[in-house]
């Protein structure tokens, strides 16, 4: 092994010189080189850069891999350079769950049936979860990945040689300004009536070292500014990259956005496909089960038309300015024959014609002459007033 013995002691001495130096700078006891405004932002930008990059990243492991104890099997993986195995995602498995569920219950029954459908459309999500996960992994995470342990770390090296490059030379200055010091009070002019004349030789002699101290001072501050110098273009070239990394992560999130975009999508239309299958297959059996009402105006009106109709006097026209004139108080239930309904979402009554209605609550319902089919009337124990159809599930 070779092992030099003066190159380990000028690498002790460089590093005791700067722990010194620092150790001052802190303490206050030494000046310390400043960096311009310029070179402070682009390391401001850079921490910045470099903090929600690590956080963006780590979160959307979490949102692509909600399991820690997974996400550290991947993570050993890739640090072994293994390729990661294939593992089955959780709406796969409840699809595979309902599947076998349905060999039992029998395929033929109404249950099973409905479980065969419910667990392919399952496992369909399952599949496009997957391949959501693959695409972000690679489009989004991986370039984020690159550049923490790439770029970043690059960087981080390049800002500590500088460091101790500014360390270098600020121990410089100070050898220096000290030699510069010591040399001027050698060279003053000494008091003969009190000074033994053996001390001039000493003095003149003195004089001349710190000289050559001096000079060899000025030419190390020399050199550690030629050094100090090129560190700090080199940083800044890489700091001013940054503006790069920003403009390669816009693109990767865009990609991110579109990954999910398609993902969803393709969800929204698996279950609403799953829903048309379901309420056309079980319609008969479960009126209304399945029936999507997304907006008040796709109401249909052949719902109202299946209520029980309360005569009222001087209702004589079925148009919607006339309904709105309605009086609510004078309406009475029906003796028999009304229905309840249970409510599909919140709704704030617009006025005092209408009544309020809180999701998942049971309500009774029914329909009077010339009111608009899109409307009917609800009670809840002595409240009472028109309600919107598409908000209601009739239950009998």
């Amino acid at each position: 092994m070779d092992f030099n013995v003066k190159k380990l002691a000028s690498d002790a001495g460089v590093f005791f010189t700067r722990a010194v130096q620092f150790t001052e700078e802190k303490l206050g006891q030494a000046e310390k080189t400043e960096l311009d405004a310029h070179f402070e932002n682009l390391l401001a930008r850079a921490d910045c850069t470099k903090n929600w990059t690590e956080k963006i990243f780590r979160q959307t492991e979490v949102l692509l891999q909600p399991n820690p104890s997974a996400r550290i099997e991947e993570f050993l993986y890739e640090k072994l350079d293994r390729k990661i195995p294939s593992r089955t995602t959780n709406g796969e498995l409840l699809g595979q769950y309902m599947l076998d569920a349905a060999k039992d219950f029998g395929p033929g029954s109404p249950y099973g049936s409905t479980l065969i459908k419910v667990g392919e459309c399952q496992r369909r999500l399952g599949g496009a979860e997957r391949e959501f996960m693959q695409t972000s992994a690679i489009n989004f995470l991986t370039p984020l990945r690159n550049f923490l342990e790439g770029d970043w770390r690059t960087i981080s090296k390049e800002r500590r040689l500088l460091e101790n490059r500014r360390l270098d030379l600020d121990a410089c200055k100070a050898r220096l300004k000290k030699a510069k010091a010591a040399e001027a009070k050698a060279a003053a002019v000494p008091n003969f009536q009190e000074t033994r004349p053996r001390n001039y030789v000493l003095s003149a002699s003195a004089s001349a070292l710190w000289s050559e101290e001096v000079d060899k001072a000025e030419h190390e501050l020399r050199v550690a500014q030629t050094e100090f110098d090129r560190q700090a273009e080199v940083t800044r070239l890489l700091l001013e990259g940054i503006s790069s990394t920003h403009v390669n992560h816009l693109r990767c999130l865009h990609e991110f956005v579109e990954a999910q975009a398609i993902y969803y999508n393709q969800c929204n239309q698996y279950m609403m496909d799953l829903q048309k299958e379901l309420g056309s297959s079980d319609g008969d059996v479960y009126p209304n089960a399945f029936t999507v009402n997304p907006t008040p105006s796709s109401a249909s009106p052949s719902t109202a038309a299946t209520l029980p109709v309360v005569p009222i006097a001087g209702a004589v026209s079925t148009s919607a300015p006339e309904a709105d004139t309605l009086k609510i108080e004078e309406v009475q239930p029906p003796a028999t024959g009304t229905r309840k309904a249970k409510v599909l979402y919140d709704y704030d009554a617009a006025d005092t014609s209408e009544m309020s209605l809180l999701a998942d609550e049971l309500i009774t319902v029914y329909t009077v002459p010339g009111m608009d089919p899109d409307w009917l009337i609800g009670e809840r124990g002595n409240q009472k007033g028109k309600v919107p159809v598409t908000y209601l599930e009739l239950l009998s």
